[in-house]
């Protein structure tokens, strides 16, 4: 399988991670009173799985996307920053999300978070 045509450089990905960190991650840090998370792991088996129970759950001629959302939990355990993936019924910035499949969460967070 060959590289996706949409890929970025590591130097590309460092930059906007940077410019990140420049420019939100300052205020987040001094509004909560401490470090969040900014960065996510998933394996790339539960991506998979993840996919795979996306295609094979969606229903009608449109093609599946996913939608990543920001979060943040807000309970006794933590307020820290989350994301999400939400399956949509089509690929376009106005397709409507497939609430009929659940949302993809509980990745693993690099806490102090690590720079890429």
């Amino acid at each position: 399988m060959s590289k996706p045509s949409n890929c970025i450089t590591v130097a590309e990905a460092r930059q906007l991670q940077d410019n990140w960190v420049a420019t939100r991650a300052v205020d987040i840090e001094r509004s909560m009173g401490s470090v969040d998370t900014r960065e996510f792991l998933f394996s790339v088996d539960e991506l998979q799985q993840f996919l795979d129970y996306i295609k094979t759950s969606s229903i009608g001629s449109q093609k599946a996307g996913v939608r990543i959302y920001f979060a943040a939990y807000d309970n006794h355990t933590s307020d820290k920053a989350t994301v999400f993936l939400a399956p949509t019924n089509g690929i376009t910035a106005g397709s409507p999300n497939n609430y009929k499949l659940e949302p993809l969460n509980k990745a693993v967070t690099g806490f102090p978070p690590t720079n890429y």
